[in-house]
């Protein structure tokens, strides 16, 4: 009883303390309610005026919202026909975020710039990032040039900004970094394939730094494009691959084709139509670049559509999009080359590309009557005849080993100048692993069976599992030429942890890199390049004559003496045969207990010696 009453008190003083607490409650609500209706009042009459008082037109009070950061978005794909019957695809995704990223101001508001790639550079004091994952060769001489051209494999080449003390610590972070984002081998990039170039890359943005310090560049050739790479690409886009040109970008499509790359640019650029550049914006660029076989794709007819090309057609642009287009190059129409586009567009433009004045139908995907009455864009190429051949690239380069054997060899790059009666300096940049032992004394420039030596050399020997060759020059090309550059090797004998699981297959080494000024057929327009598609404005235009090339080579696949890894196996199993037969036969020795065996006795006798044990008398 006395517990019960216990705790009916407390129970009643729990109740009578919470009726008070409410009390309060209300009654502080309702000062302050009366609190802010005065203070409102004496606002509105403020705002209405007083004697002797000037209205005023804004608020005093009133917060101003922050101004966000303008985000800008436009998509677009180049469908260019080429003279094999092949048909040549790029994809070109620009996002454009109006906010000074690289002035060391936090930002923590992305609308549609990744915030993946947005902390990496954030974190790593990125002012320059540049990637590219390809499958397959680029086929210059059947194909001509690429809008953007890239090196089979992966490539990734950064600058960093001053600020950075340690880049060596910080390149090794940040390709740790990006391994995992994109899903790719990059974790593997150390200061054994790591290079300084000085004058090939240089900023594309607006950054005029040429502190080879805060740069590094590097290439695995032997890394495999496929679809773990191509899903958070796609991820990086604000539609995603949901709606507008990136629901075309089915893996299945991408991957059965000859060639196809994909890359990512983030640099500074100039925020909007800021002439004098007193505000920047960050620009992340995506391309994507594909080429269909129409003989490997099984139709064996040169007719291409959206439909046969990605089993898919488009129904709508990205919403999010200023700006959606489609470009198809129709300039071969007029030069014995005809083909029938369907359906047709009353839109058409002109741009220089590469140096070459170029006529393209558009299709704006942001007007409704483009997709006509059926809400659905399927376009539709078909040859009729094909009796035009492709001109030479102005710039062309190949490169191969010779030898034999596997102690020396010699490297061998060819530089094609294709111009009737222009010469004009190219930049050669060759990474070569610290296992090929360069014999810089051998090197050689001929042109047209002439030496040809080199205007600027720079050459970083390599060190032992540390550092690979550099190897940077300057070569005037003569008009109408082939300039072959070779160089002498010897292979170096590894340690045997240090070869591959697969050493057989041979040892590759990265593409060389050609950066030139190329002399154009028709004039540049270097005011007016932000008015250009954007397959067009991606390389910086200054000269009025020129355009600026990067090409990059064939990599090269090397054997080198490489010991029979059979042989450790074998003497494993012939030593443990030899062991176990030895150690067997000695050890039974050693041990086995050896006893008397006394004859048996026969069948009368062993019968006997039972009837004597039954009569009780002792066995014979």
């Amino acid at each position: 009883m006395a517990l019960r009453r216990c705790c009916s008190i407390v129970s009643l003083f729990g109740l009578i303390a919470l009726a008070i607490f409410v009390i309060a409650l209300s009654q502080a609500s309702t000062v302050n309610n009366e609190s802010v209706k005065k203070t409102t009042k004496k606002m509105s009459k403020v705002g209405k005026g007083t004697p002797g008082v000037k209205k005023q037109h804004s608020d005093p009070v009133a917060v101003v919202p922050p101004k966000t950061p303008k985000d800008d978005f436009q998509e677009e794909l180049v469908i260019r026909p080429l003279h094999s019957g092949d048909i040549y695809a790029s994809f070109q995704f620009r996002t454009l975020w109006d906010t000074d990223f690289f002035g060391g101001k936090k930002v923590s508001h992305y609308w549609l710039f990744p915030k993946s790639l947005g902390q990496v550079i954030s974190k790593f004091s990125v002012r320059e990032l540049h990637i590219s994952f390809t499958q397959g060769y680029w086929r210059t001489m059947q194909w001509g040039q690429p809008y953007h051209s890239s090196p089979p494999g992966a490539e990734i080449w950064v600058w960093f900004q001053d600020s950075v003390e340690d880049v060596d610590g910080t390149w090794k972070e940040l390709t740790n970094v990006l391994s995992g984002l994109f899903c790719a081998s990059l974790n593997y990039i150390d200061s054994i394939n790591s290079i300084q170039p000085t004058a090939s890359f240089k900023p594309l943005g607006i950054n005029n730094e040429t502190d080879h310090r805060f740069l590094r560049y590097a290439a695995l050739p032997r890394e495999s494009f496929c679809t773990e790479n191509l899903t958070p690409w796609k991820k990086l886009l604000p539609c995603g691959s949901k709606a507008g040109l990136a629901v075309l970008l089915k893996s299945e499509k991408l991957f059965h084709s000859s060639f196809h790359s994909q890359t990512v640019h983030i640099r500074p650029v100039c925020q909007g139509e800021d002439t004098h550049c007193t505000s920047t914006s960050v620009e992340l660029r995506q391309t994507l670049n594909v080429v269909f076989d129409y003989i490997t794709s099984g139709q064996g007819k040169r007719e291409w559509s959206l439909f046969k090309m990605f089993s898919r057609t488009l129904t709508e642009a990205c919403p999010l999009a200023s700006s959606s287009k489609i470009y198809v190059d129709v300039s071969d129409s007029a030069e014995g080359v005809d083909f029938v586009l369907s359906p047709p567009t009353p839109l058409l433009t002109q741009a220089v590309v590469l140096g070459d004045r170029r006529n393209f139908s558009v299709y704006d995907l942001t007007q409704r009557s483009t997709f006509g009455a059926t809400s659905s864009l399927n376009l539709l190429i078909r040859w009729t005849s094909s009796e035009a051949h492709m001109l030479r690239p102005l710039l062309h380069a190949e490169r191969y080993v010779a030898g034999s054997g596997l102690h020396t060899g010699e490297i061998h790059t060819l530089l094609y100048n294709n111009h009737p009666y222009r010469a004009f300096p190219v930049l050669l940049l060759d990474s070569v692993p610290w296992y090929f032992r360069l014999y810089i004394h051998t090197l050689n420039v001929t042109s047209k069976g002439k030496n040809n030596s080199p205007s600027y050399i720079h050459y970083e020997p390599s060190k032992d599992r540390v550092k690979p060759h550099m190897l940077e020059m300057l070569v005037q090309l003569p008009p109408n030429s082939i300039t072959e550059v070779s160089v002498q090797f010897e292979r170096a004998l590894l340690k045997w942890t240090e070869y591959p699981p697969d050493p057989n297959h041979g040892f590759y080494v990265g593409s060389s890199v050609i950066s030139s000024l190329v002399p154009s057929i028709v004039a540049m327009d270097a005011n007016a390049t932000h008015k250009s598609p954007l397959f067009n404005t991606f390389f910086p235009s200054k000269e009025e004559f020129s355009y600026f090339v990067r090409l990059y080579t064939e990599p090269l696949l090397i054997n080198l003496p490489t010991p029979d890894f059979s042989m450790p196996y074998n003497v494993i199993c012939l030593t443990s045969t030899v062991l176990a037969v030895g150690y067997g036969s000695l050890f039974n020795l050693l041990t086995r207990n050896f006893q008397i065996d006394e004859p048996r006795p026969g069948l009368a006798k062993r019968i006997a010696n039972v009837i004597r044990k039954i009569r009780g008398v002792p066995p014979l």
